[in-house]
């Protein structure tokens, strides 16, 4: 009998964990002040979200009585608000370290997750950390979470003698919904507590499926309110002091103006009128010795933020808006390159993306460069003339994504670059598909994308891929094929490395669902790829690897990983020349990491690998080495220290024509080489409160590649000694980064930022090998740039506005 009504219980509790919860709000005409009290009385009498359960690490247990939430909802005619009571045993214990904005730090956490449209599709998630801090992302299962958005709501967070309180006002502009009379939202709860590193939620999030944003409860209640009009002008004011050992600028003025505005409950149009990017966050730029260009990050917020529909597909990367020229400037013999910009200004750039309450996104992208010119001038002359590097250019993107059942999506894809004149335009299309069973078990993804350019020599091309993957449960796996002919190019708006090729990969993995003696986390996954230049079959790439991840009970990371290529392969891209390859031998490595708990005032991260190649003397190893240490809540500090050598490391330096009438070169060279890299990073914060924060950013990097001898490439794909080459292809590069900067946000998405930044970069020929040296000669180079800057950018929202007067 026992076990019969132990076995009812059991079921009963997983019937209601799959169960949606609703919770009732209640609409309210008295005032409520943000102060995390929750004192007002309309918040004695408004329902009550409770019995949390456990999303991570034990899935599914129920939150102790200790540790037990209440949240309350209540409305108005413009906002919502949320009252959320978490108790603790141990106050004194919560932590609660102060972080700027969207970095949750270590401290205890609080979220609401609202989907105005109850589809399954988005959330609009908004947490408050201990320390009062804010954080906000958009979600979506397909890609995560993106906190580049950013809204405008109000939040207070509270220590008490029984725990904390939180008390959130998000008005409506800050949400998506439709206009219908009686709503009902998607809604969900959730709190981590920091110390013990576990996690729960309002409604149940099963981990064995492969789905966040469809486990949610359910908000009723709000009946009559109206999308506000969402108006949001961002004007701005930078000024800029630049200083060099060449000029030194002062007084450099910008002003400019960003703008949102809500087209209907669905869509938003963001514009920039006049553009300025001055406080950009620096490249980390390496030593680039191979066949293909360096990807950086986007760090223009306008490129970041609600870029989920333009990331279908993968044919997007900003950074061509506004990046390197098309074009090299050619000279003669008797001419002189003056002045070749490195980048193109942008003159404006508008989006409008949103989603209908059918399931239809749709996002269109479109910005325009400004024509630019390089200098060159006539040493016999001394006359200038202009050449264009880059014609004013159209940058545009269409995308039109259909969900349905909640949780699979077919998408079309256009982007589109047209240059002014007779310059290259580029033109990709793709059609995109992303289909999963209805109990998020199976997905099925995929793409076909035709790419066209007009040139001198217009060319086509296609790529597609079609993968196929088990997503629930202990055990899962997924295979997978794609295909690119050699004439796909996607890299006027998009970028793409390698073409003439077809692959084959696979992959399994298991995992711990549920907590056990010795882990909290356990994940162990075996992956395997290949593949082979289309038109020869010959193989470019044959890999396999296993990797363990875990997190112990101490909450300790660690992991493990063995790579290896058991086979030979031919390498097309490394000669830089076509229908040519080297062959790569086989090789074997792995790695290790260790990282301690963050939760400790001192952490340490550490990473060593190593790689041994089948040839004589060939191998490489390296590690990375990070502490980290919060002096309190308010300072903090992170180095990290980096080293990486490869021993007789084979790359390619040069090329020969034998045969001057030939346009194909007949020897290519490439060395024998060490290629060593260092770099040093530090970075730390020191925190007034959740409103104002000092930074510290550091980074010095330099990598060395010394050639031992040279080698020609034969026509078998083989490595010669070639004594007769004597040019000094030694390369080393070395650069400093330094940023100091002070942020405030003195108003609801307000902000006063001043940034102290010096860089300098240099390449050389000639190796010192002197570190201390290097380190003082690159500060004291004539390159060593100076900037000091203070910007100012204040919010308005319109409904606010519209009220005062």
């Amino acid at each position: 009998m026992k076990n019969y009504l132990l076995f009812c219980f059991l079921l009963l509790s997983a019937f209601g964990y799959s169960q949606k919860k609703v919770l009732q709000t209640k609409f309210i005409s008295e005032k409520i002040e943000i102060d995390g009290k929750l004192d007002e009385n309309t918040w004695q009498t408004a329902s009550i979200a409770n019995d949390f359960i456990m999303f991570d690490p034990d899935n599914g247990k129920a939150i102790p009585e200790n540790k037990r939430t209440e949240v309350k909802v209540l409305y108005d005619n413009d906002a919502v608000y949320i009252g959320a009571i978490m108790f603790d045993e141990n106050p004194e214990k919560i932590l609660r370290e102060i972080t700027q904005r969207d970095n949750f730090g270590t401290s205890d956490l609080f979220g609401v997750f609202i989907n105005g449209f109850n589809d399954g599709q988005q959330d609009f998630q908004f947490f408050v950390n201990a320390a009062d801090g804010q954080a906000d992302c958009i979600t979506t299962d397909t890609n995560g979470e993106d906190y580049s958005w950013d809204a405008v709501w109000e939040s207070k967070a509270v220590i008490t003698d029984k725990g904390w309180v939180v008390e959130m006002r998000i008005p409506y502009a800050a949400l998506r919904f439709s206009a219908e009379n009686k709503q009902t939202w998607g809604l969900n709860f959730f709190r981590e507590i920091r110390r013990d590193r576990q996690k729960f939620t309002w409604n149940f999030i099963d981990s064995k499926l492969g789905t966040f944003t469809q486990q949610t409860g359910v908000l009723e209640g709000i009946e009559n309110i109206k999308p506000p009009t969402r108006l949001f002008l961002l004007p701005y004011s930078s000024f800029y002091v630049n200083a060099d050992s060449k000029q030194k600028t002062y007084g450099t003025l910008k002003g400019g103006l960003d703008l949102k505005y809500g087209i209907n409950d669905a869509f938003t149009l963001d514009m920039i009128l006049i553009p300025d990017f001055g406080q950009t966050k620096y490249d980390d730029q390496i030593l680039n010795l191979g066949p293909f260009e360096q990807q950086f990050n986007e760090n223009r917020p306008f490129f970041t933020e609600g870029t989920d529909l333009f990331s279908k597909g993968n044919l997007v990367y900003s950074r061509r808006i506004g990046g390197n020229p098309i074009n090299y400037p050619t000279a003669a013999a008797n001419e002189e390159i003056i002045d070749n910009p490195a980048s193109v200004n942008l003159i404006n750039a508008l989006k409008v993306s949103g989603r209908t309450k059918n399931g239809l996104g749709v996002g269109i992208l479109n910005a325009v460069t400004e024509k630019t010119t390089a200098t060159i001038r006539n040493n016999d002359t001394q006359e200038m003339r202009k050449e264009v590097v880059e014609p004013l250019a159209n940058y545009n993107v269409l995308v039109l994504d259909q969900r349905f059942r909640k949780n699979s999506s077919v998408a079309f894809v256009n982007t589109n670059v047209t240059r002014n004149g007779s310059f290259r335009d580029g033109n990709v299309t793709a059609l995109v598909w992303d289909l999963n069973t209805k109990k998020n078990t199976y997905n099925l993804a995929g793409d076909f994308k035709y790419s066209y350019i007009n040139d001198v020599e217009d060319k086509k091309g296609i790529n597609s891929q079609l993968n196929f993957s088990e997503t629930s449960g202990k055990f899962r796996y997924g295979v997978g094929a794609d295909i690119t002919t050699k004439d796909f190019d996607n890299n006027d708006l998009g970028i793409n490395f390698e073409t003439n090729y077809y692959s084959l990969y696979g992959n399994t993995s298991y995992r711990i669902l549920n907590p056990t003696k010795y882990f909290n986390t356990f994940n162990a996954r075996i992956n395997a790829y290949s593949q082979f230049q289309k038109e020869t079959g010959k193989i470019q790439s044959g890999n396999i690897n296993f990797q363990i991840n875990s997190n112990n009970k101490k909450n300790h990371y660690f992991g493990i990983g063995i790579d290896a290529n058991p086979v030979e392969t031919y390498d097309y891209y490394e000669p830089r020349t076509a229908d040519r390859y080297v062959i790569r031998p086989t090789k074997i490595g792995g790695f290790i990491y260790i990282s301690t708990n963050y939760n400790n005032s001192f952490a340490i991260d550490f990473n060593p690998s190593f790689a041994i190649f089948d040839e004589s003397g060939r191998n490489s190893y390296g590690f990375s080495l990070g502490p980290r240490y919060r002096f309190n809540d308010k300072l903090s500090l992170n180095y990290n220290f980096n080293f990486f050598r490869q021993n007789n490391n084979k790359g390619y330096i040069d090329s020969i024509n034998d045969d001057m009438s030939s346009a194909t070169p007949n020897t290519i060279i490439f060395a024998n080489r060490n290629v060593i890299t260092y770099s040093n990073t530090l970075s730390g914060k020191y925190s007034l409160n959740s409103q104002m924060t000092f930074n510290i950013s550091l980074r010095h990097y330099w990598s060395y590649a010394e050639n031992k001898n040279a080698l020609s490439l034969e026509q078998n794909g083989r490595l010669m000694d070639f004594a007769g080459y004597a040019d000094n292809k030694n390369s080393s590069f070395y650069s400093w980064n330094a940023d100091l900067s002070y942020t405030w946000w003195f108003a609801p998405g307000s902000q006063v930022s001043v940034l102290y930044r010096n860089n300098a970069g240099a390449f050389e020929r000639n190796i010192n090998k002197e570190f201390r040296n290097n380190v003082t000669n690159l500060l004291n180079n004539d390159a060593l740039s100076h900037v000091f800057s203070i910007s100012v950018r204040y919010f308005i929202d319109y409904n606010q506005v519209k009220n005062k007067f």
